[in-house]
């Protein structure tokens, strides 16, 4: 593993409270997928942890509700033939979900009103287009 994976700021995954999980992978590599175990699956149980501050634990905690089974967060990764690299994947995976659950609720939007000119502006443009259309009419009696 390449250190640790930070989730923003100070905070990062703690080695510790990962349970990594290894399975046989589908997909291409011949006989060599018959016999390694590349698949994986990297578990992180959010309820208990005590990395990430109460603040950030319950807004993860709230927005990952569908995604928990009894307080865990589970992550795959079997894209790559090689263990070493699928456990990369895995991890940089769950520190970028952990880092948008976490991230404070963006600011309410202050609706503004839009100027008197720019109204009156679209108005007289308006009008003169009508204008345009309008002369463009052919009023002469074919018959």
């Amino acid at each position: 593993m390449s250190g640790p994976y930070p989730i923003r700021g100070s905070v990062s995954l703690p080695e510790a409270e990962l349970q990594w999980r290894f399975s046989r992978s589908s997909g291409p590599g011949g006989q060599h997928v018959n016999t390694s175990d590349s698949q994986v699956e990297l578990r992180f149980d959010l309820a208990a942890t005590t990395a990430l501050p109460e603040v950030w634990k319950a807004r993860a905690l709230e927005r990952l509700a569908s995604r928990l089974v009894d307080g865990v967060v589970t992550v795959r990764s079997s894209e790559h033939r090689s263990q070493w690299r699928n456990r990369e994947t895995a991890a940089v995976r769950l520190a970028a979900l952990l880092a948008e659950a976490t991230a404070p609720p963006p600011k309410p939007r202050r609706p503004t009103k839009i100027p008197r000119g720019i109204n009156e502006r679209r108005l007289r443009e308006k009008k003169q287009r009508s204008e345009t259309k309008r002369t463009r009419q052919s009023r002469g009696d074919w018959g």
